[in-house]
């Protein structure tokens, strides 16, 4: 196991979108500006072309491209974890040699879903069993039932972490008493991170070695404060810091989808832009609520740091 790459998930990693342009076309100088500034937040990596990056949307070319200039752009202090994961386990593994060969320290592999009756826990143990015996990276399992309705169990990832080349999971369900049980049958050495914004705290309460957040894309100085905050036994400061990030972490998630998340962006300072169809950019009334939440989150956070700097 990479000791160093398991060291930077402990801690706040970035689910990069993909910013297009005013044609709709890649736009690597935006990816390569948000990534500079993100890098300069506390985060310990960054996680190209998941479900946030709209992978689903790319050709091979744009994945590959994506790829190459993001690990250009990212520092070697950071992780940089590339998703995977297509519907047959043979093309799955084609991809996480992409991946790899264009520079990915670890691949996240998404459960396959779309002949979903047919995709027992045991088709998963076969499957992530299959592509990590084949990979040349570290491998990173990914639950995300939000968009699959697929759930990797406790029980599953469990039996998953006794192989040499998976080195942990990113849950990205809400289910927080099964995060915690998944916490308590790993072993330790295991890497159980969450991808739900809305349960950050309460999954570090369970066990979380770190997250991978959306909201973190567009307030990565709160995420990284609720870590640090929680890790140090500040556990009011990241109460009231979560409060505020809950409500925003869900408007640009569930509520509003990634159209939202690149709304906040934009709002945020960094270049968020467009999605592409048939996603949609949000409304002006989801606009103004996101300014709302994200004034309340930023002002909480003023508020608590002005209270830590007169202590």
């Amino acid at each position: 196991m990479n000791n160093n790459l398991t060291e930077k998930l402990n801690g706040l990693l970035l689910p990069a979108t993909t910013p297009f342009d005013s044609k709709g076309e890649v736009d690597l100088e935006a990816l390569r500006s948000n990534i500079f500034a993100w890098s300069r937040t506390g985060i310990t990596g960054i996680v190209f072309l998941g479900s946030t990056g709209e992978r689903v949307h790319l050709n091979e070319r744009e994945y590959l491209r994506l790829i190459e200039a993001g690990r250009g752009a990212t520092s070697n202090d950071l992780a940089y974890i590339v998703g995977a994961g297509q519907q047959s386990t043979i093309r799955t593994i084609d991809e996480v040699h992409l991946a790899a060969h264009a520079g990915a320290d670890a691949v996240l592999v998404i459960t396959p879903h779309f002949y979903r009756s047919a995709i027992t826990q045991q088709v998963l143990f076969d499957y992530y069993t299959a592509v990590a015996d084949a990979s040349p990276v570290p491998v990173m399992l990914y639950s995300m039932p939000a968009l699959t309705t697929i759930k990797l169990e406790p029980e599953t990832i469990a039996r998953l972490s006794s192989h040499s080349n998976i080195i942990g999971v990113k849950d990205s369900s809400n289910d927080v008493s099964g995060f915690e049980e998944t916490v308590k049958i790993c072993p330790p050495h295991f890497t159980i991170m969450t991808g739900n914004g809305t349960v950050f705290l309460d999954a570090l309460k369970a066990g979380a070695t770190g997250g991978i957040l959306a909201v973190g894309c567009v307030a990565p100085d709160v995420c990284v404060e609720v870590f640090r905050a929680f890790r140090e036994g500040r556990v009011e400061v990241a109460d009231n810091l979560q409060s505020k990030l809950t409500p925003l972490a869900a408007a640009v998630t569930t509520r509003f989808g990634i159209g939202g998340l690149k709304a906040a962006l934009d709002l945020a300072g960094y270049r968020g832009g467009a999605v592409r169809a048939p996603l949609q950019s949000p409304t002006e009334d989801q606009r103004a609520e996101i300014v709302e939440l994200f004034k309340e989150l930023k002002e909480t956070f003023a508020q608590q740091n002005s209270v830590g700097t007169s202590v």
